[in-house]
């Protein structure tokens, strides 16, 4: 770690304004392919864990699915500084582990597969109809709680990531590419998101 670094670091961590509890990374399949992919991504989950993150949320969008076997593979094999668990394009067991991995996993799969969990707890007797609200949705999502900041390199492109759980979080775009994305990178992410005011949707 270079002098500027530490320096943007130690501002970072005086600067006004909590950090973020729980940070979302999005990037894609092509992301993975560059050198030193893998590492970056070790990388990124302790600083972001250093940076009191308590939950860390890493989508791997695909256009390839049979590309998705090896990717699981690979990313249950990273060096990660806290438990994790992968989860791929048709999974449906909710994660608790601190860093939570999905791989084409999306946001329209994991809200329909809550519906039908609720719709079969209705038809069990289990659950009557008014009782479905918010918090019934969100103890049958895959992934939770509810990102603060989600960070997505090269482009301003969101996937359907976590579209329950993202609907208030702050979205932060940077041109720079994942296999260029550096410390000061994510110290700028969330130098950002403490100067944010948060209105969640108000």
């Amino acid at each position: 770690m270079g002098i500027y670094d530490r320096l943007l670091a130690i501002r970072t961590r005086r600067q006004a304004g909590d950090p973020p509890g729980n940070v979302a990374l999005v990037i894609t399949e092509r992301d993975l392919l560059a050198p030193g992919a893998y590492r970056t991504l070790e990388d990124f989950l302790g600083w972001a864990l250093a940076h009191d993150a308590s939950t860390v949320y890493v989508y791997v969008s695909v256009l390839d699915k049979e590309v998705v076997p090896t990717l699981r593979r690979a990313l249950g094999d990273i060096d990660a500084p806290a438990p994790l668990a992968v989860r791929g394009p048709t999974d449906d067991h909710p994660v608790t582990e601190p860093v939570q991995v999905s791989i084409g996993l999306g946001g329209k799969y994991e809200f329909t597969t809550a519906v039908k969990r609720l719709a079969v707890a209705v038809e069990d007797g289990e659950l009557a109809p008014e009782e479905i609200d918010d918090a019934a949705i969100e103890r049958h999502l895959i992934f939770g709680p509810d990102p603060d900041l989600v960070i997505k390199t090269g482009a301003e492109r969101l996937s359907d990531f976590m579209i329950w759980q993202s609907v208030y979080s702050e979205l932060y775009f940077t041109d720079v590419n994942w296999q260029n994305f550096r410390y000061r990178d994510y110290l700028r992410a969330v130098r950002e998101y403490k100067r944010r005011h948060r209105r969640f949707g108000q």
